[in-house]
């Protein structure tokens, strides 16, 4: 059985910080079709500042998942530093007193942010938004996991769920946000949320499958 470590946390933080810094103007290009157009500005804002603040330190994952949502909810404007927030808040508590996860601790994680981020949304699935992306992705996951698929092929599920619910919302009609009040010409258009939801999950697939381990005896 293959385990990640827990205690190191930083090198995983640093490639999801990575990742939205790096696509900070396709993702606000993707917005700017149907939104304000500062998705990406707004997201490498805060992902950079979180990058900055744990320089040099060594954190466990809980302690990293919490300190970038902290950083989130007091640096991203309008709905998206609440909501992320929120999501790494809960996946920081989930794996708070564990050193190692195996496959089903993961997906454990993924789910108790999935639920900290719908206490303080009505958003659905269905609804052109982030939830469109992680919410199939986790589905896959843990359907994989129940099905006796290892961590490296549960991980590939939730790469391929993220995927096809990101791909998803370029057929939805936006039903929150300022990209509601286009109504069915919102259609045709990726969500920036779902898109970068996207981003953040395959990133941490990939950065967790690097670090898989065995088990100890």
């Amino acid at each position: 059985m293959q385990v990640l470590d827990a205690t190191q946390g930083r090198d995983i933080l640093e490639e999801l910080v990575e990742v939205i810094v790096d696509n900070r103007q396709y993702l606000s290009d993707v917005d700017g079709a149907i939104g304000d157009g500062d998705h990406g500005i707004n997201m490498a804002k805060g992902f950079r500042l979180c990058g900055e603040s744990v320089a040099g330190q060594s954190l466990s994952l809980s302690k990293a998942l919490g300190t970038l949502a902290t950083t989130l909810m007091g640096s991203i404007g309008g709905s998206m530093g609440p909501l992320y927030g929120s999501l790494f808040m809960g996946m920081a508590k989930s794996v708070k007193d564990k050193n190692v996860l195996d496959a089903k601790d993961f997906g454990d994680m993924l789910a108790d942010g999935r639920e900290a981020l719908e206490q303080i949304s009505d958003a659905k699935v269905g609804d052109k938004c982030l939830l469109d992306t992680l919410v199939p992705a986790i589905e896959r996951y843990r359907d994989a996991v129940e099905g006796g698929d290892d961590f490296p092929h549960a991980l590939q599920a939730l790469r391929n769920g993220a995927q096809d619910g990101r791909d998803s919302t370029l057929d939805l009609e936006a039903k929150i946000g300022r990209a509601a009040r286009l109504g069915e010409r919102s259609r045709g258009h990726l969500d920036a949320g779902a898109v970068s939801c996207c981003l953040l999950l395959t990133r941490l697939a990939d950065s967790t499958e690097r670090r898989l381990e065995k088990a100890a005896a």
